[in-house]
């Protein structure tokens, strides 16, 4: 399983704990105001848009904050202007990072991160260092409790999807990005229940981690996501289900 979705798959676990602190709100709300500022406010017309709303409702976000996020994006309500960008760097034992940002502070960002890299053993790399280990894919994760496997083979398949990992206890779905909202309503048609649906970057090939490297890896990305200008980190380790439970208990 990639560490994306593994990290994610933890998140998930603890989003009512996140939601409160205001930490998933925040960050898709901007997500929001930037998908509407750059492609309009009609989830029909923008699919970036159309998927950070799902995004919000999976995070029981009320629909007055989803409103207001996208009015300040189509600029009916005033709000801040927010840059995007990607960092570049390594983890420990030279674990691969990718680091979206969307701040309307480029200088203190790229500080902040490049601060947290340095004190949980990371660095920051050079543009180009590690991206072209990522391919950009669209991403649902099923846990086993909530299908069989022949059933999301099936689903996955005839909805156009690429491939579908066994990674554990649960099923990664790997589609293109243009295929991604059919796979994920082919999902939603048959009451498949997923823990993540997303555009994510997927790693072509994974880092094996154990004990202090692992504990390591997960505090990274922890302290990385928690940073209030950055909105995704996507890392290609891999851990093991046993250390994972081991690590997480």
């Amino acid at each position: 399983m990639s560490g994306h979705s593994k990290w994610a798959s933890i998140k998930h676990k603890k989003g009512k704990e996140d939601a409160r602190r205001g930490k998933v709100f925040t960050k898709i709300m901007r997500e929001i105001t930037v998908a509407a500022r750059m492609a309009g406010g009609d989830p029909n017309m923008n699919p970036r848009l159309r998927t950070a709303i799902g995004s919000a409702k999976s995070a029981q976000m009320p629909k007055e904050n989803i409103d207001r996020a996208i009015k300040k994006g189509t600029g009916e309500l005033e709000g801040a202007t927010y840059e995007e960008f990607t960092l570049e760097g390594y983890g420990p034992a030279g674990v691969a990072l990718l680091v979206e940002v969307m701040t309307d502070n480029r200088n203190r960002a790229v500080a902040e991160i490049r601060h947290l890299l340095d004190r949980h053993n990371g660095k920051m790399g050079e543009v180009g260092c590690v991206s072209w280990m990522f391919d950009q894919r669209g991403l649902l994760v099923v846990e086993k409790t909530a299908a069989d496997e022949n059933l999301v083979m099936e689903v996955a398949l005839e909805a156009g999807a690429d491939d579908v990992k066994d990674s554990g206890s649960v099923f990664e779905v790997l589609t293109n990005a243009a295929d991604f909202e059919k796979v994920k309503g082919a999902f939603d048609g048959k009451g498949i229940a997923y823990t993540l649906a997303e555009i994510s970057r997927y790693p072509q090939t994974t880092v094996t981690l154990t004990g202090k490297n692992a504990e390591s890896m997960l505090k990274l990305m922890e302290v990385l996501e928690d940073a209030d200008d950055v909105q995704n980190v996507y890392a290609n380790f891999d851990i093991s289900e046993k250390e994972m439970e081991k690590l997480t208990a």
